[in-house]
């Protein structure tokens, strides 16, 4: 098992791969449709995106939380 202190590393590291690989999916069939080469090409399309979606998540990820941080207020305060 991986430890728990990775584990926003490992989340960005597996939502990255999901996304990409959807993204790439999707743009590669907009591009050439359904065609011979379609999984080789796709394949090397999130490969690409996939190596640079994980290293900008890493960065990304920290500023996202605080602007959330910023925009939700937590229901239980009271006023």
């Amino acid at each position: 098992m991986i430890p728990k202190k990775y584990a926003p590393m490992l989340f960005g590291f597996i939502l990255s791969g999901l996304m990409s690989l959807l993204v790439s999916g999707v743009s590669t069939y907009r591009v050439i449709g359904a065609a011979e080469n379609f999984l080789p090409t796709w394949g090397t399309s999130w490969a690409t995106a996939w190596s640079i979606a994980f290293p900008v998540v890493l960065v990304v990820a920290p500023l996202a939380r605080r602007l959330v941080d910023l925009l939700v207020r937590d229901t239980r305060e009271v006023h």
